[in-house]
């Protein structure tokens, strides 16, 4: 009978204990952006971004290169894009070259300063 009781008991504390766990801005943010709800996605996205989180940085690449939520701006997807990769997000660094191939010689040297400017604010200047 204790056995049972015990058991019973570890169960339930198991059960609390994820019932009152959350996920956190990232997970928050992914589950925006797969719903399609863009901006709350954003909202969740851009200070992880600005804090130099690569994946977050490489998510609103991908939401600029696609126009999720943004107008689409290839230059912004590269600035991202590049940032992630600095960062070691080896998916960024071949979406940076993938979006750079559709860029004229303008738009890359203004992708190249936003990502410059980017980076030497530490990420908190890359929103013109």
């Amino acid at each position: 009978m204790r056995k049972s009781a015990l058991i019973g008991s570890i169960a339930a504390l198991l059960l609390l204990g994820s019932a009152g766990a959350r996920a956190g801005p990232w997970e928050d943010g992914m589950v925006a952006y797969n719903r399609g709800d863009y901006v709350p996605a954003i909202r969740l996205l851009r200070p992880l971004a600005e804090s130099g989180n690569p994946k977050a940085q490489s998510q609103m690449g991908t939401m600029y290169r696609k126009g999720e939520g943004f107008g689409k701006s290839a230059a912004r997807a590269f600035m991202w894009f590049s940032a992630a990769a600095k960062r070691g997000d080896r998916k960024a660094k071949a979406e940076m070259r993938a979006v750079a191939k559709t860029m004229t010689p303008a738009e890359m040297s203004q992708a190249q300063a936003m990502a410059q400017a980017c980076e030497a604010s530490n990420y908190q200047s890359c929103e013109y």
